[in-house]
């Protein structure tokens, strides 16, 4: 081992220590870069970082996420949200845990439209919490529902975290997004079924609803349904279906997707300047934070490999000579494990990389792969203590504990967890979409 491996793991160690310590990434990533780059590499890690700027800045499929971004913020703004979580709910009214059912079919249909997991979360929970409390709904399946619910959106396409995680892999965009729906409808109907069943055993944890919270007639619960979905169905055709059948780009189906959005908010009558203000700012934001933090990776990775750490890595594992299935099953508790302490962004973006020429070694397809990481890095929102989707309900339903929201989720994980193994197991979960839709 040279060297400049040595100081590879160095640079690696180092920035683990500053991620726990709560330093920026993006941030810690160029500062790590600079400085272990000029040490090994002199004026040359220079080069590699404006290189791999430029080769950022020109990918244009990432010009997709800050529209895909404000499509979901506007629609937020919108109150379609509002309309078909209350048409579930007076559909349903009757039904034993009707709610529940409520929350996970909004959240399903609202996730065809937006990638952003808080909005869901804190949307979904404002709406939902205050009418399970007085339903007298289990805190705990409550919270977990909502949470659940609320992080679909990152992997039923269009996802942000897809059209960042194509180009990191090397596969289409739209075959990821086919590969990725029937996995995000299999972790629906499981959600779907496990609540149903909690319901049917023991049907104090999801009663009927009260007369209170009833329609006053099925012409109304009807109606709120259509206002509902009708303009979400319209929207997801425009988009994805756009999208899927080779009308349009990625960049262009977020374009359609963000004016459709735009056109919704101002036919209910909710755009106002303020509100497009919001969004907009809210947009910069999270774009800013996705692609500065991608930037900062490809230059971290790009210093890292050219030490020769990332490839002795990969040499190293493929001597072991590991069958192709414990390949994938390395890397996926690889990427379980990463999840518990971190986000998204930096798996995809800094330790996916690594592993990826292992993959490419044990001829695996990558499209499974990616469907497979994406459904793994859900879990991600949803387990402590970087459980960002606990910490977005807490803010909107005080009255459950932090303990009560975890105990809800953990049961929602291990459900996602079967959803993976099945993946796993089936492959034609995830492939049988684009190779009917594309070959």
């Amino acid at each position: 081992m040279t060297f400049d491996v040595v100081l590879g793991f160095i640079q690696l160690l180092t920035l683990l220590v500053g991620i726990f310590a709560g330093f920026p990434i993006a941030f810690t990533l160029i500062v790590l870069t600079v400085f272990f780059g000029y040490i090994g590499l002199g004026d040359l890690a220079f080069n590699l970082m404006v290189y791999q700027a430029w080769g950022v800045m020109s990918t244009e499929t990432l010009a997709a996420v800050p529209l895909f971004v404000f499509m979901g913020y506007i629609l937020e703004q919108a109150g379609i949200m509002e309309r078909l979580f209350r048409g579930f709910q007076f559909t349903l009214a009757r039904v034993p845990g009707a709610l529940y059912i409520g929350v996970l079919l909004t959240s399903t249909i609202f996730a065809t439209a937006t990638g952003i997991i808080g909005a869901s979360v804190t949307l979904i929970g404002m709406l939902a919490a205050p009418v399970m409390t007085k339903s007298n709904y289990d805190p705990a399946l409550s919270a977990g529902t909502i949470t659940a619910g609320g992080t679909l959106g990152i992997l039923i396409p269009p996802s942000v975290m897809l059209v960042v995680l194509g180009p990191v892999v090397d596969v289409s965009i739209p075959k990821l997004f086919a590969a990725c729906i029937l996995p995000g409808l299999l972790i629906t109907v499981l959600f779907l079924g496990y609540t149903l069943i909690r319901c049917w055993l023991k049907p104090e944890l999801g009663p009927a609803l009260p007369e209170a919270e009833r329609p006053s007639s099925w012409m109304v619960a009807l109606r709120e349904l259509a206002f509902g979905m009708t303009p979400m169905l319209i929207l997801i055709g425009a988009t994805l279906g756009s999208i899927l059948t080779g009308v349009a780009t990625p960049t262009e189906g977020a374009g359609m997707g963000a004016a459709g959005a735009l056109l919704l908010t101002i036919f209910y009558g909710r755009f106002t300047l303020p509100r497009l203000q919001t969004a907009l700012y809210q947009t910069v934001i999270v774009t800013s934070m996705i692609l500065f933090l991608l930037l900062a990776s490809n230059m971290f990775g790009a210093v890292f490999n050219r030490l020769g750490t990332g490839p002795w890595i990969a040499n190293t594992l493929v001597a072991w000579d590991l069958p192709p299935m414990g390949v994938v099953l390395a890397l996926m508790v690889v990427v379980f494990l990463l999840g518990w302490p971190l986000e998204w962004a930096p798996i995809v973006f800094i330790f996916l990389p690594i592993f990826l020429p292992i993959v490419q070694q044990a001829d695996l397809d990558l499209l499974w792969i990616s469907a497979l990481v994406a459904v793994n890095l859900q879990t991600a929102f949803l387990s402590p203590p970087v459980a960002m989707a606990a910490y977005y309900l807490k803010a909107v339903a005080p009255q459950w504990s932090l303990k009560q929201i975890y105990s809800g989720m953990f049961q929602f994980v291990a459900l996602q967890v079967v959803a993976l193994l099945l993946v796993l197991a089936f492959p034609e979960i995830a492939l049988w979409l684009p190779r009917v839709m594309f070959d």
